[in-house]
């Protein structure tokens, strides 16, 4: 999938972007770590890059995940990352998105616009039913843009994910097919 918009463009992640990937994260690394698991010197290569990348094609080939890349249209440089993953078929139909947005290009509105971009392509091209998304409660950036976006909250999960070396809490939501909204 590609998409162009005001100010960036989007598409699917295709094997070639690991060295894209390898600089947005160096760049970011300060930036992310907050909300991140905790991250040695080896993640950082160049390697480590090419190997991620590898396995995140293969699992999009698969029909497991679906990674899109947010870029600068003219440089072509990785702003952020949307990714739905975990995707569950059968009476489920569901996934769970996961999204960074590069520290230069933070308060420009970018997320929610290339979210509101994916979330209707996994609904409308794939099928979904619900995307899930879940957050530290202190992480009000991303509570807001998650609830701007009609993400319910459902509930909150004790010692849910590892992020920076310590098993924090979440704030669970999700968001419906608002064209399977009848019960």
């Amino acid at each position: 999938m590609e998409y162009s918009g005001e100010g960036f463009s989007l598409r699917t992640m295709v094997r070639d972007d690991f060295e894209l990937i390898n600089l947005y994260e160096k760049a970011n690394r300060r930036h992310l770590q907050l909300w991140e698991p905790l991250r040695d010197e080896q993640y950082f290569t160049i390697e480590s890059a090419r190997a991620k990348v590898e396995l995140q094609v293969e699992s999009m080939q698969a029909g497991g995940s679906i990674f899109f890349l947010i870029l600068e249209p003219e440089s072509g440089e990785v702003l952020g990352r949307c990714n739905y993953t975990n995707i569950v078929k059968g009476v489920f139909q569901a996934c769970n998105l996961g999204f960074s947005l590069a520290e230069s290009a933070q308060g420009q509105g970018l997320m929610k616009k290339s979210l509101q971009v994916t979330n209707r392509y996994c609904f409308e091209q794939m099928g979904l039913h619900r995307i899930m998304a879940n957050h530290l409660p202190s992480n009000v950036r991303s509570e807001r843009l998650l609830e701007s976006l009609g993400f319910e909250k459902e509930g909150h999960a004790r010692a849910y994910l590892k992020i920076a070396g310590a098993w924090e809490d979440h704030t669970l939501r999700s968001l419906i097919n608002p064209r399977d909204t009848s019960h």
